[in-house]
């Protein structure tokens, strides 16, 4: 029987939320017009999640699939894998937390019917998130939408609806630093959003810390902007003419203000602080990019699947098309 929608959940270390989680979303199962799948991700938990989804694929075999990564991959290539899965006319990719509500998929399903091949959930608000974090996203979507080749609306996450259409082409680009939001927008295609506010996490600890959130943010304007590149060179240009402007300086305080001590070492000393400080910045950009065209020519698979249930995957390893 075809597939009308597939629902697809990353999952790691989720245990205290699977149980409130496969509630709200069976409900919202229940209320589609067609045929559902859920394809629930585990990205190498180390708690009883893993246990938790064989239960759930066996109370519900009809509906329930499950894929077991090998280890963690991190939560970008769960979700790859769940859309490698995926057989839905529509699918829809949501977080474990329930900081997504399932019953927003309701109001995706029927912007679907009306034409739109991505419907993406945009956060109006954030409740019982510090001001830091919430000022630091508020920030870092901002500059993104600024730097990037892509109009990314800003204040979403992966929370999307996307016809099989455009899943077909995410699955056929093999990008390795994958940033979901970024090619969904990239891909093009009728877009719309549905807006809402975004909740507390249900329980459990936070999985998107600091350092995890800055290397996403790094990665997003490395895949989707040459503009550090360009302040590369932007910088060396300035670092060019402030040592033009310091050297002139220094030959007239020597000819018209010899007892001056600023051309005395502490002028010497600053200048190589300052050239240092960017060479290094410039090392470190082109390192990042650098990088990526490392983890691209090496052509390992994007993941290895370590066991799988409800779904038609005999071999334990993929590589994206």
């Amino acid at each position: 029987m075809a597939v009308h929608y597939s629902l697809v959940i990353p999952i790691y270390n989720e245990e205290a939320v699977i149980p409130e989680l496969y509630r709200r979303v069976k409900g919202v199962m229940d209320q589609l017009d067609g045929t559902t799948e859920l394809i629930l991700v585990n990205d190498g938990s180390r708690d009883r999640s893993l246990p938790m989804l064989r239960e759930l694929q066996q109370q519900n075999p009809d509906q329930v699939r499950y894929l077991s990564l090998a280890r963690n991959f991190g939560h970008q290539v769960a979700v790859t894998a769940g859309l490698n899965f995926a057989q839905g006319q529509a699918v829809v990719v949501l977080d474990a937390d329930l900081q997504d509500p399932p019953e927003l998929i309701l109001d995706m399903v029927a912007q679907w019917h009306q034409g739109y091949e991505v419907v993406y959930a945009q956060r109006i608000s954030r409740e019982k998130e510090s001001w830091f974090k919430r000022g630091m996203a508020y920030g870092f979507y901002r500059i993104l939408r600024q730097l990037a080749d892509v109009d990314i609306p800003a204040d979403t996450g992966d929370f999307c609806l996307m016809d099989h259409k455009v899943v077909a082409v995410l699955n056929a680009m093999p990008e390795r630093n994958r940033y979901i939001r970024g090619l969904r927008a990239w891909i093009g295609f009728r877009q719309t959003a549905v807006t809402f506010q975004r909740p507390p996490r249900y329980a459990g600890t936070v999985k998107y810390t600091f350092r995890k959130s800055l290397s996403l943010a790094i990665n997003s304007l490395v895949s989707f902007s040459r503009v550090p590149l360009r302040m590369a060179t932007y910088l060396g240009i300035l670092s060019g003419l402030l040592s033009l402007v310091m050297g002139l300086l220094v030959l007239y305080w020597r000819l018209f203000q010899p007892n001056t001590l600023i051309t005395g070492f502490a002028a010497i000393t600053i200048a190589m602080f300052f050239l240092g400080s960017v060479q290094l910045i410039s090392l470190g950009i082109l390192g990042e990019y650098i990088g990526r065209i490392y983890e691209e020519v090496k052509g390992r698979p994007l993941y290895t699947l370590g066991e799988v249930g409800g779904v038609d995957a005999p071999a334990v390893t993929r590589c994206p098309p």
